[in-house]
């Protein structure tokens, strides 16, 4: 390239859709990271729900975009990056971007947000103990934590996918 030439690259609609979401994510991820948790590694996962929204409007790749921008920017403005919080965040999401993979071809009538969403997040928790286990915390031990967390992440997958499933609602509504 010679000095003076630009290389000029375009945003369609959807890359400004996904940006959006991906904006909005890490704004909630940063957000709760400020929240207090009684138990460290159980936090609500608000962010989940931007995902969720993006599978639902504009399907799986585009959830993939806004789940792996979250989890970078949120380690960009946390300071965190490649921190073991990092890599536990992004084996999370990615085990849970996995199952929402293979949720996006089960019957829609049985398998709608709110259920997406609790699977989602039973793999998320799923993803992060066994990095702990294998990496962080190579002892059994870290088992008798098991229930805690699968407790969490029902409640909280039912929570946000209750919380999808009503913003879609009104989405629908609305147009």
């Amino acid at each position: 390239m010679t000095q003076g030439q630009h290389i000029q690259i375009t945003a369609g609609a959807e890359d400004l859709r996904i940006a959006r979401l991906a904006a909005l994510a890490i704004l909630l991820a940063v957000a709760e990271a400020g929240i207090p948790s009684p138990v460290p590694g159980i936090k609500p996962g608000l962010a989940n729900i931007v995902t969720l929204l993006a599978l639902e409007r504009l399907g799986w790749r585009a959830a993939v975009w806004v789940s792996l921008l979250r989890v970078f920017g949120a380690g960009l403005a946390l300071g965190g990056v490649f921190s073991p919080g990092f890599a536990m965040s992004l084996t999370g999401s990615l085990l849970s971007l996995l199952v929402l993979a293979a949720g996006c071809h089960l019957p829609r009538r049985w398998f709608g947000p709110v259920t997406l969403s609790i699977l989602a997040a039973f793999a998320h928790i799923g993803g992060q103990l066994l990095l702990a286990r294998l990496w962080l915390i190579p002892h059994n031990g870290l088992l008798y934590l098991l229930p805690l967390f699968a407790s969490a992440a029902l409640v909280f997958g039912l929570v946000n996918g209750l919380i999808t499933a009503r913003l879609l609602k009104e989405e629908i509504k609305k147009s």
